[in-house]
């Protein structure tokens, strides 16, 4: 039987957010309470140590009005090299 290769890995490309912060004037929490999730979990998500849910991503998108999923974030594969869209 064939196995499917795992799912690639979503992060948050921390640039992009310190840059949108950075240009509306706004703090983390701000941008947090924004995306209704909590200021130490967007600090996860910054980090890397976690992964937002498909739900996560449509708001921190809404709330830094990025259209563009991947403005805002990359793919990592189980080979941990991250995949950037071109």
């Amino acid at each position: 039987m064939k196995q499917r290769p795992p799912a690639p890995r979503v992060k948050l490309r921390p640039e992009p957010v310190w840059e949108q912060i950075s240009r509306r004037n706004m703090s983390q929490n701000e941008l947090a309470r924004q995306a209704r999730i909590s200021s130490g979990y967007l600090s996860q998500l910054i980090s890397g140590r976690k992964s937002p849910s498909p739900d996560v991503r449509k708001r921190l998108q809404a709330a830094l009005e990025i259209g563009q999923f991947e403005d805002l974030f990359t793919l990592e594969y189980s080979d941990d090299s991250p995949h950037r869209f071109t």
